[in-house]
């Protein structure tokens, strides 16, 4: 009897050490504020770590770069953003539901012990041990729904970070247009001020000798002291869009000081795209859009799923049992029987959020067709109004230089020639802020398509990690 006791031990031993053999240990991964910003402050743009990052995708030689345009700086972005950090986080978990959806139920061991009061204890041992093992069967192919739905949620999330990506594109770009403009303006309000201060010197020589009116001088001065507020507004706007640059690409602003910006990246010819090729890169490249098709294809393994949660799964009952000496087996076979519930309720849930799903992916693709239109409509339209400040500036800037040659020769007065080049400055700032709209236009169509308008310079591609970001925190 004592090696039959000893065997039973050995085997709850045994299947003990299996049950935990295969345990994931909790590892503590601490965060704290302080650490966090000391982090962020040690951010720079000519970190070794990014060197690799941008190498990798972009095959930069030099480093770092003589001058970063918005190709790399959208690099950078990508590696410092904490909202793609969010978004891989996300997929990490639909991609953790994969492994959840595709395991298998585990079966249930019973342990029981029974006592025999009325046996002899001299004669055999009164206790009575059994095992009972429940084994589960699922049925219907509800495995194969559950790891379906899965999968397109899994796609979904990927998906998303392609989305978050583009946001961290597009607010970069706005900042670094806004960076561009803010220091033009800044450079032509600079050259308009010394206009204006030695036209209020030759007005105020002129009123001493009475050949003008202190009314003329008095606007002059006006006009001058307008202009020196708006030179700093326009620097403070300059400083205001550097920081906002600096938050866009990820890195505190002082990692921005002795950096070389390249706009040309920005300011080329407004192309002129079909509305029919417009809307095939929008559905082809959009992100959000092929995000929505994979919900409503989960929505639908969903459906599929409850459905055939209609049809019981089946256990499967073994038992063994060592009944003084005898061994006995018994196999028993169990199900839930649907005579009150047939899973209606969760089907038609599920009925509904597929169609909720469906709505959702209709109402998103007629909200883009009608961002493209908007957009196609305000590009033409600021591509027009570009075009004609052009024209402006270039035949002012003809008669500008004319008046030059003019007053070299005596033919004009200063005040004239000084006249004329204001009227320049004006045109040119005219010229710079109908600039600024049509690449904001521009901007606001490549976000209707989720693509750069110039697809060869740049390809939106799921945004990777470098090695470094992903280092645990000790």
């Amino acid at each position: 009897m004592n090696g039959q006791k000893t065997r039973v031990l050995c085997v709850v031993l045994g299947l003990a050490g299996v049950l935990t053999a295969g345990c994931v240990a909790y590892k503590p991964k601490p965060i704290t504020a302080s650490a966090v910003m000391g982090d962020f402050e040690s951010r720079r743009l000519d970190a070794p770590e990014l060197k690799e990052f941008l190498r990798s995708r972009q095959g930069a030689k030099d480093w770092p770069p003589k001058a970063w345009d918005l190709h790399a700086l959208t690099l950078a972005a990508f590696y410092y953003s904490p909202d793609l950090d969010v978004a891989r986080a996300q997929w990490g978990i639909a991609q953790a539901g994969r492994i959840t959806a595709g395991e298998s139920p585990n079966p249930t061991l019973g342990l029981l012990a029974g006592y025999n009061s009325t046996t002899p204890v001299s004669e055999m041992t009164p206790w009575i041990p059994e095992f009972s093992l429940e084994i589960p069967i699922e049925t219907a192919g509800k495995r194969g729904y559950r790891i379906d739905q899965a999968r397109h949620s899994s796609e979904a999330a990927r998906l998303n970070i392609l989305s978050t990506a583009w946001g961290v594109r597009s607010r970069l770009r706005q900042a670094f247009l806004d960076l561009y403009a803010a220091r033009e303006a800044d450079a032509l309000l600079t050259r308009q001020l010394a206009i204006q201060a030695e036209n209020v010197k030759i007005l105020e020589a002129q009123l001493a000798v009475g050949e003008v009116s202190a009314a003329e001088v008095t606007t002059a001065r006006l006009a001058l002291d307008t202009g020196r507020l708006a030179a700093i507004d326009a620097a403070n706007q300059a400083a205001a869009a550097r920081v906002r640059l600096a938050g866009a690409v990820g890195v505190p602003s002082a990692a921005l000081e002795g950096i070389e910006l390249a706009f040309d990246g920005i300011l080329k010819a407004l192309p002129d795209l079909p509305a029919v090729e417009v809307r095939r890169r929008a559905l082809v490249n959009r992100s959000d859009i092929l995000g929505a098709l994979a919900e409503y294809d989960a929505a639908q393994s969903a459906l599929r799923l409850e459905i055939a949660k209609q049809y019981p799964d089946i256990s499967l009952g073994p038992d063994f049992q060592l009944d003084q000496t005898d061994a006995k087996w018994t196999l028993g076979l169990s199900l839930i029987l649907p005579l009150f519930s047939r899973n209606k309720g969760p089907i038609a849930e599920a009925e509904a959020r597929r169609t909720e799903a469906a709505a959702k992916f209709l109402a998103l693709q007629a909200g883009v067709i009608n961002d493209l239109e908007v957009a196609l409509t305000a590009t033409r339209s600021a591509a027009e109004k570009l075009k004609a400040t052009d024209d402006m500036l270039a035949n002012l800037g003809k008669q500008e230089a004319a008046a030059r040659a003019r007053h070299a020769f005596g033919d004009i007065s200063k005040l004239e020639l000084l006249g004329l080049q204001l009227e320049l400055s004006a045109t040119a700032m005219a010229r710079l802020d109908a600039l600024v709209k049509a690449e904001q236009a521009v901007g606001d169509l490549e976000n209707a398509m989720q693509s750069p308008l110039d697809i060869k310079e740049w390809v939106l591609e799921t945004p990777g990690r470098a090695p470094a970001q992903a280092k645990e925190r000790k």
